[in-house]
């Protein structure tokens, strides 16, 4: 298997025709490969199911049988990987059905920020949201990543069950931004709504997002930004350490409330002091 990455790492530098046919002899020698490994697997987990091969303690045959139940759970996505791998080599089809980008976490999405200069991520979407003090209200990892702009009226509502009253300004970068959030936003009492309008032609719009309250909140906004920055260095945000999602809505969960203690603890304190 590693001689056959490493073909294929040295097939993959070359765009020229025989550098692409060489990687698909690569490719189609690591499948057939990889397809012998799985069929042993699993044969291998049917003489254990069958009782032809068994252990000679207890504690032993239960170790067994956990190995068998991780060769049934692999052999699956391990196929669905050679499929999207045939397909994305030999037919050049990037989309297959049910896509899996990691084995050992198969609910992992691919996460581009929208930008050529941005690396592509792979995790799950996290949203936090905050108040003053950079207390985090709320926050939710999402098992498929949605639009952002079908998150700001929840966010109003999370924030109005939570604090018992609506915030005064709401600010958030112009992925959020629809007309249609805007009017919901001030029909629930928000006063001001700060979320730029990039597209927009409206001289007025143009005049309205120029105001000093506006570029107020867009730079709260970019502090935010950057106190997640913080969340993922000191409350290890940046990686989970915890296996599958209720696993990683803990280890964000836990990371927020890290969070939360030192920024109320750092309110408290400037409060004691003034």
């Amino acid at each position: 298997m590693k001689l056959r990455v490493l073909d294929i790492a040295r097939a993959a530098r070359s765009k020229a025709k025989p550098g692409r046919e060489k990687l698909n002899r690569a490719y189609a020698q690591l499948l057939s490969s990889t397809s012998r490994v799985v069929g042993q697997a699993m044969r291998f987990a049917q003489d254990i199911a069958a009782g032809v091969k068994r252990a000679g303690s207890l504690s032993k045959q239960l170790a067994l049988e956990g190995m068998r139940a991780e060769i049934e759970r692999m052999a699956p996505l391990v196929r669905q990987v050679m499929k999207q791998t045939r397909a994305r080599i030999f037919r050049g089809d990037t989309r297959a059905e049910g896509k899996i980008v990691s084995l050992f976490e198969p609910s992992t999405e691919i996460i581009r920020k929208g930008k050529a200069s941005k690396p592509t991520e792979f995790g799950k979407m996290v949203k936090l949201q905050e108040a003053e003090n950079q207390i985090v209200t709320a926050f939710e990892v999402y098992d498929r990543r949605p639009s952002d702009c079908d998150l700001l009226i929840g966010a109003i509502d999370i924030h109005q069950a939570r604090l018992g009253r609506v915030p005064r300004l709401v600010a958030a970068d112009a992925a959020f931004y629809s007309a249609h959030n805007e009017r919901a936003a001030k029909a629930k009492g928000v006063k001001r709504v700060c979320i730029p309008n990039r597209s927009t032609k409206s001289p007025a719009r143009k005049r309205e997002q120029k105001k000093r309250w506006f570029r107020q909140g867009q730079k709260w906004r970019t502090g935010c930004e950057g106190r997640i920055s913080v969340a993922k260095r000191r409350n290890g945000l940046n990686r989970c350490r915890y296996k599958g999602d209720a696993g990683m809505k803990r280890w964000v969960g836990l990371g927020v409330i890290a969070d939360n203690l030192i920024n109320i603890g750092r309110a408290l304190d400037q409060q004691a002091d003034s």
